[in-house]
């Protein structure tokens, strides 16, 4: 009986134009965090290692916190809003998060780039368009599938 009911479930339609949305969304928190966090670290004159580490925790944060915000003001208490977050973004940020860092990684000299080179701004915007990319189709399955930013959709008006 159980197995017919999950059969019967409603999976929502994961449309490109809404995978694309979850992950503007996902994109907006790991931008702040991740600029945040590079020019913190840079400013201070931190390592590569420890700046990387403060952009990515700074991003989760910020990630994380754009969903909690939504879902709080839809009224769900604060244990639960915590959990919503955590299942629709995490997935979506790590992806993100291992792919603009990566491209940072690997692009030449970008890793030692200060405030003021172009070289900072440009290979950092340029890995968030990248991971945007990637991400997006990422979103679009796991919407598909009932998860990730799915798990929002019911809290907003």
């Amino acid at each position: 009986m159980e197995h017919e009911t999950h059969a019967h479930q409603h999976t929502p339609a994961a449309t490109w134009a809404m995978a694309a949305q979850a992950t503007l969304h996902c994109l907006t928190g790991c931008a702040i965090g991740e600029v945040l966090g590079m020019v913190v670290g840079t400013a201070l004159g931190w390592g590569n290692l420890s700046t990387t580490v403060l952009a990515i925790v700074l991003a989760f944060f910020f990630g994380y916190s754009f969903t909690l915000r939504g879902v709080l003001r839809a009224g769900v208490g604060l244990r639960a809003a915590i959990r919503v977050a955590l299942a629709a973004d995490t997935l979506s940020i790590a992806v993100m998060e291992l792919i603009d860092n990566g491209v940072i990684v690997l692009w030449p000299d970008a890793m030692d780039a200060e405030l003021a080179d172009l070289l900072f701004w440009g290979s950092l915007a340029i890995s968030l368009v990248i991971a945007f990319v990637v991400t997006t189709p990422v979103n679009k399955w796991m919407i598909g599938r009932g998860k990730g930013h799915a798990v929002v959709h019911q809290y907003h008006h």
